[in-house]
């Protein structure tokens, strides 16, 4: 007997990345509560001065909210925090997404570095290190489901680069 009440695309739960969105939170949280554990010896750090290590920090906070604020507005009616579309999803290839494919991804990874660099943390660094590429795998599983729904995407994933522009 066949299920008349189901959603004509209905997907079973976790085919539409939930397990990928709840690993995304997990890793963002253990960010947070992860204890700082120095890079390089203290005596090593007094020759970083610290107002670089605070420009470093500005800035790409700076460019993580660049990113993120307009990688958001951009998306309005079809934001999700599930990687597989919406049903009404259109491809969006102008603004951010002109310079990067995944903006939202980029900025998490921008605010990460630079707290891993102003505070000279190796366990914020390894953990960023494997946010890239939890990211690059999440970009990739969604970016099939893109295509899918957006023949041109191929294309458009050809000319712009992943996470950070003009490099990767």
């Amino acid at each position: 007997m066949q299920n008349k009440t189901a959603a004509p695309h209905y997907q079973p739960p976790g085919k539409r990345g939930e397990y990928l969105v709840a690993i995304q939170f997990l890793l963002i949280f253990s960010f947070i509560a992860l204890p700082v554990m120095p890079a390089v010896p203290d005596s090593l750090a007094s020759f970083i001065p610290e107002p670089l290590r605070w420009t470093v920090l500005i800035l790409f906070s700076i460019a993580a909210m660049i990113f993120g604020s307009l990688g958001s507005r951009h998306l309005k009616e079809v934001l999700t925090p599930l990687p597989y579309p919406v049903e009404h999803s259109r491809l969006i290839t102008t603004g951010i997404y002109s310079l990067v494919r995944h903006p939202l991804y980029s900025s998490q990874l921008l605010l990460a570095t630079g707290w891993s660099i102003f505070s000279l943390s190796l366990s914020h660094m390894l953990l960023t290190i494997l946010a890239l590429a939890f990211f690059s795998f999440k970009a990739s599983r969604e970016e099939r489901w893109l295509t899918l729904r957006h023949p041109e995407y191929s294309d458009y994933r050809k000319q712009v680069k992943k996470f950070i522009p003009w490099i990767y």
